[in-house]
């Protein structure tokens, strides 16, 4: 759910005109192909129904639904389509005023955000059904339950790994654990700084790189035996923010997206 507070959410009525069920000039029709255009989702779906069919319900619902980046990508656009078609041609100061309010509502939702969609297409372009189905948890359950968003996080680059090298005809014995298998996976996509020539053009720097990122599932799987999901706790153990939460996964969603990417552009 979005971390929207109450009084935001009375600026955000008050500028998109929501008070009488509507929102701005909205049709059903136009209202649905806006929210798709901007933020991918179908406004009219039924779980947006939970406090009524009016548009602004639906708004309203999909605010308490959604996490803050989708609700700030929904703000930003419906802002933008208010100075692109204002309701009238001489804009108040009062308006003026409430409308740069409401943008720094949009850019604070927006400031914590991560970005699946790198990641959406990746786990679309190679049918992946259960990377998609951890993107969705990491999604919904970032300020909700920043835990399980952290043990998502491993848990995305542990399939990314093993789906990389079952492709690659390449398997580990035993049951290996994920240190094992971002090492494996670096080297076979020859993501190592071995791999880099000492003559190449910022060696030093990529290899640096290279290194680095060997070290984020390691660091995921530390994070996770602590506060993420999957080990059981103490009482009294104490738990990690969301923008803890958006900083594993960010990091996760970053290697998975890099991995794909090397995978299917030097696949033989």
């Amino acid at each position: 759910m979005s971390s929207l507070t109450i009084i935001e959410r009375g600026y955000l009525e008050k500028l998109f005109h929501m008070d009488s069920g509507y929102v701005l000039t909205f049709s059903d029709t136009t209202f649905g192909h806006f929210m798709a255009d901007a933020v991918g989702i179908d406004i009219h779906n039924h779980k947006y129904q939970s406090q009524g069919s009016s548009k602004a319900k639906k708004l309203r619902a999909f605010w308490t639904l959604e996490p803050d980046h989708l609700a700030g990508k929904a703000v930003t656009a419906l802002i933008e389509y208010i100075e692109a078609h204002p309701l009238s041609d001489e804009i108040s100061s009062e308006q003026n005023k409430l409308i740069e309010t409401c943008k720094s509502i949009g850019h604070r939702l927006l400031a914590g955000k991560v970005n699946f969609d790198p990641l959406k297409q990746t786990a679309a372009a190679f049918e992946a059904r259960h990377l998609a189905e951890q993107i969705r948890r990491m999604e919904q359950c970032l300020q909700s339950d920043p835990a399980l968003a952290i043990g998502t996080a491993k848990e995305l680059i542990e399939t990314c790994c093993k789906t990389i090298l079952a492709q690659r005809g390449k398997s580990l014995p035993g049951k290996p654990d994920i240190p094992e298998l971002t090492k494996a996976t670096l080297k076979e996509l020859k993501l190592v700084p071995d791999a880099v020539e000492d003559s190449a053009r910022g060696s030093d720097i990529i290899k640096r790189l290279l290194q680095n990122l060997g070290t984020i599932g390691n660091n995921l799987a530390e994070l996770r035996g602590l506060y993420g999901t999957g080990h059981g706790k103490l009482a009294h153990t104490e738990t990690l923010t969301p923008r803890h939460a958006r900083l594993a996964v960010g990091a996760a969603s970053t290697l998975t997206t890099f991995l794909f990417d090397t995978h299917r552009e030097t696949a033989s």
